[in-house]
């Protein structure tokens, strides 16, 4: 037995020898090798680009709303960049709902430098609007700049803007403030850190970004007429699109930023100086040859001296307990009111048949012989949002603006009211027709979101805009298409709606 025992051990330890040979000779598995690496030096998202020290993070949306009584992305009936009552008993010019689908693509690409980290955004898409664009959709870009060594160059938010609940609060496109965040504009900008999260910037930026309204010769032919752009008559050249200009706009920004929110104060500086007198535009070939068509705008009319409009703002954001946050912007301007508002150059909104409502906005206005009287503008706005747990939220928001014409800007317009008005006005008004430009617009709203899962926002958004027209009071109003004469100028308000889904990536 004992032989026995003997032998089967020497048996299995032979067994457990060779095939530890056989083992040892057989090819090892390579440990997993991870091709792309995770950039941890700037947040979650960023991965190394492979063979590079350079991090990239790829984002974006897909957003989907239906809207009530708003058109062009969120814009409240009668509250368009130009001049375009609404008629809403009028089948063929207006649209009671419209929708909005919009495909958004970012790139965050970053990396490390002796200066400090250099940093390309761009973020761009395609969407389709009812009713403008085709189904075919229309191409939009909103971000593209470059960040290095304190310097921020390209297409971007302007330095000026502090608070809006626009975006973080809202659905809808805000018109009592001038934010340029949902579209952009191109600057120039230093930005200085000074420690505790304390920053000075300055920034040249295009005066076309902050919605211009331009300044106005009282004596053109589209001078704050309904249903039609306002013609301007700056001192450079619009060209094509429009984004001529002399000079760009010069801001400063000073702001803290901590865990508990944000606080800053914004100045601006603005071209306001109005073109040659006469009114018009007429070929360069017709100036000084004495003949009707060549009255206005020729060099030998002479012009008015240059002036420079101004703006100032403060505003911030407190970080409340929860994850709720408040916040408020006033904001005041003389000559530059696209820092105050995105309404435009102008607003109206017909009621029904019984009156209508309008105001034109400018950043100056002029006739023959008088300098440029610039237009003042002031706005407040404020919003809060409540985070009732990880799935729902709901906002309330509210923005005011107010549009001054000087006593000089208000006779000049009232003295050439009748004659360039029609037909809009009668040629006479009624006794107590009250000629005054100045208006102002206020919003109230709020919106409620429903996130299911991360990044899916299902939200309502309900808002009331009301217009405090400008020359209140009787007036002959003429027919306009399919719109009647009405013998009123009066305050109009519209409600409006807009639900939205939107799948975020990173952003």
């Amino acid at each position: 037995m004992k032989m026995v025992k003997s032998l089967l051990l020497g048996t299995a330890a032979g067994l457990v020898a060779v095939a530890g040979a056989q083992a040892a000779d057989m090819p090892v598995k390579a440990a997993p090798v991870q091709y792309v690496k995770i950039c941890s030096l700037y947040g979650d998202g960023f991965y190394y680009i492979p063979g590079t020290d350079t991090c990239l993070k790829m984002g974006g949306y897909l957003r989907v709303q239906a809207e009530y009584y708003m058109g062009a992305g969120g814009i409240a009936i009668g509250s368009g960049t130009t001049e375009s009552p609404q008629a809403r008993f009028a089948r063929d010019v207006t649209n009671d709902v419209n929708y909005r689908t919009r495909a958004a693509i970012s790139w965050d690409v970053r990396q490390q430098t002796e200066y400090g980290t250099l940093r390309t955004y761009i973020r761009t898409g395609i969407q389709i609007t009812t009713p403008v664009d085709t189904e075919g959709g229309a191409v939009f870009w909103d971000r593209a700049f470059m960040q290095f060594a304190g310097f921020t160059v390209g297409k971007t938010q302007s330095f000026f803007d502090l608070f809006t609940y626009g975006g973080g609060m809202s659905y809808h496109n805000v018109r009592t403030a001038g934010d340029t965040g949902a579209a952009g504009l191109t600057v120039w900008a230093y930005t200085a850190q000074f420690g505790n999260g304390v920053t000075g910037t300055v920034s040249l930026e295009s005066p076309n970004g902050h919605n211009r309204a331009g300044v106005v010769d009282v004596n053109a032919a589209n001078f704050f007429t309904i249903n039609a752009a306002v013609t301007n008559d700056n001192a450079f050249s619009s060209n094509v699109g429009g984004n001529g200009f002399r000079m760009p706009d010069i801001i400063a920004n000073l702001r803290v930023d901590q865990a508990w929110g944000f606080l800053g104060i914004s100045g601006a500086v603005h071209d306001a100086s109005g073109s040659y007198y006469g009114g018009v535009n007429p070929a360069a070939s017709l100036c000084n040859t004495g003949t009707a068509a060549a009255a206005g705008n020729c060099v030998t009319n002479g012009h008015p001296a240059d002036k420079l409009g101004w703006a100032v703002a403060v505003g911030g954001q407190l970080n409340l307990p929860g994850g709720d946050q408040v916040g408020a912007n006033f904001a005041y301007a003389e000559g530059a009111t696209g820092y105050v508002t995105n309404v435009g150059t102008g607003m109206g909104i017909y009621n029904a048949n019984t009156s209508v409502g309008f105001g034109w906005l400018s950043d100056g206005v002029f006739g023959v012989g008088s300098e440029v009287e610039l237009t003042r503008a002031w706005s407040v706005n404020a919003g809060y949002q409540h985070i009732w747990n990880a799935r729902w939220r709901t906002s309330v928001f509210g923005g005011y603006v107010n549009i001054d014409y000087n006593a000089n800007a208000t006779a000049l317009i009232c003295a050439t009211r009748a004659a360039n008005m029609t037909p809009v006005f009668a040629a006479v008004q009624p006794v107590g027709f009250n000629c005054t430009p100045d208006f102002s617009y206020w919003e109230v709203g709020t919106r409620t979101q429903f996130n299911p899962v991360p990044q899916l926002d299902i939200g309502l958004e309900v808002l009331y805009s009301k217009l405090n027209t400008a020359f209140k009071g009787p007036a002959i109003v003429q027919p306009n298409g399919p719109r009647p004469a009405v013998t009123a100028v009066d305050d109009q308000g519209v409600w409006s709606a807009m639900f939205r889904w939107q799948r975020n990536f990173y952003p």
